[in-house]
């Protein structure tokens, strides 16, 4: 089950989410999350490893941080797909 976030949930921040899929069952379901959230995303870049039989995709967001920590949390919570997520610091 996917669900998309909210856009004006708070002021944006920038950040980056790293994730591996392990399962390639769950590709499908990672790309959905990512497609109901694309108004948030700046840029995304996808890697697949065949020879370790993973994917690693980076995500450039541009959204509040309350709507980066749903993604992430939603995208760690899929079987088979860990997901780590980066900020700037702020000045």
């Amino acid at each position: 089950m996917v669900f998309a976030v909210e856009k004006n949930a708070g002021a944006n921040r920038v950040a980056l989410i790293g994730i591996i899929v392990q399962n390639q069952d769950s590709a499908e379901l990672v790309n959905s999350l990512l497609h109901l959230n694309q108004q948030f995303i700046v840029g995304r870049m996808g890697i697949p490893y065949r020879e370790k039989e993973i994917s690693i995709i980076s995500i450039a967001l541009d959204a509040p941080e309350d709507v980066v920590s749903a993604l992430a949390g939603r995208l760690g919570m899929i079987p088979g797909v860990s997901s780590k997520t980066i900020y700037p610091k702020m000045a």
